[in-house]
C-alpha cells in the first residue's frame, strides 16, 4: 500500500533525512569513537548505547526514504464549501451532544492527542469532501457507527510544528 503524503510532507521528510545524514550522523559517529577509545569494548555500556542510537539513526533515514519512495502524492486543494486536507473542522457528535475541532491530515501526521485525525480515519474519511450543515454517518465496524454535523469549515494552510511520526 503507498502512503498518501502531500509535497509539503515530502519537503519535511527530506530536510529530516538531510539533517540526519550531514549534523546527527556526524555527531553518532563521534559518540561512538569516544565511547570506543574508553577500553574493553565487552564491558563498555556507553559503546553499545552509542552504536544503538546510531542503528537508530540508520534506521529513521532508511525508513524516511522508503517513505518518499513508495508515496501516493495527494493535493491539499479542495473545493471552498467542502471539508479537504489541512482543514480545521467543527464537528457536533449528536450521540454525546459535544462540538469538538479537528484537523484533517495524512496519516503521517496523525496525532489525535492534538486533535489531528487522519483523512483514512473512520471519521476522517467519512467527513472528507463534505460541507458544512451536513449531517454523516461514520461507520466504526459493521455493528457501530453515528452521526455528526458539520458546524463550520476553516480551510488552514499546514502548520510548519507538524511534524512526521515516527514508528
Amino acid at each position: 500500500m503507498h502512503n498518501q503524503l502531500t509535497q509539503s510532507d515530502i519537503k519535511k521528510m527530506q530536510e529530516e533525512i538531510e539533517h540526519r545524514k550531514c549534523v546527527v550522523r556526524k555527531e553518532l559517529l563521534e559518540h561512538v569513537k569516544e565511547a570506543r577509545a574508553q577500553g574493553d569494548l565487552s564491558e563498555n555500556f556507553e559503546y553499545y548505547a552509542a552504536k544503538k542510537e546510531k542503528n537508530r539513526n540508520e534506521s529513521r533515514i532508511r525508513y524516511l526514504e522508503r517513505m518518499i519512495k513508495t508515496a501516493k502524492i495527494v493535493s491539499e486543494e479542495s473545493n471552498e464549501d467542502e471539508i479537504g486536507l489541512n482543514n480545521t473542522v467543527l464537528l457536533y457528535f449528536e450521540e454525546e451532544k459535544e462540538v469538538e475541532e479537528y484537523k484533517i491530515v495524512t496519516t503521517m501526521r496523525e496525532d489525535i492527542l492534538n486533535n489531528k485525525i487522519s483523512k483514512e480515519s473512520p471519521l476522517g474519511k467519512a467527513i472528507f469532501g463534505h460541507k458544512v450543515g451536513e449531517r454523516v454517518h461514520v461507520k466504526v465496524n459493521e455493528q457501530y457507527g453515528y452521526y455528526v454535523v458539520i458546524q463550520k469549515i476553516e480551510k488552514t494552510k499546514e502548520d510548519e510544528s507538524d511534524t512526521i511520526r515516527s514508528f
